[in-house]
């Protein structure tokens, strides 16, 4: 069988599914259930978001250092 044909049955069997899950009632739940978890945890990743660009730029501040140190220039 081509990659094709498999590609075809892949998208029908993921289609079919996700409307089973929109079109009945234990599938609406768990989208919302979902929808909710997400909402929740927006917050918590918003603020891990300010620590992890400090880190970041902590990070790209020592390898500049290295570069430096090593004498060597990164193409931009």
């Amino acid at each position: 069988m081509s990659m094709r044909k498999w590609t075809i049955s892949l998208t029908f069997m993921g289609l079919g599914g996700l409307g089973a899950m929109l079109f009945t009632e234990r599938g609406r739940k768990l989208i919302r259930s979902g929808a909710e978890r997400l909402g929740a945890t927006r917050g918590r990743l918003a603020a891990w978001n300010g620590p992890a660009q400090e880190e970041l730029g902590q990070i790209q501040q020592a390898v500049k250092e290295i570069e430096q140190s090593l004498g060597t220039q990164t193409a931009r």
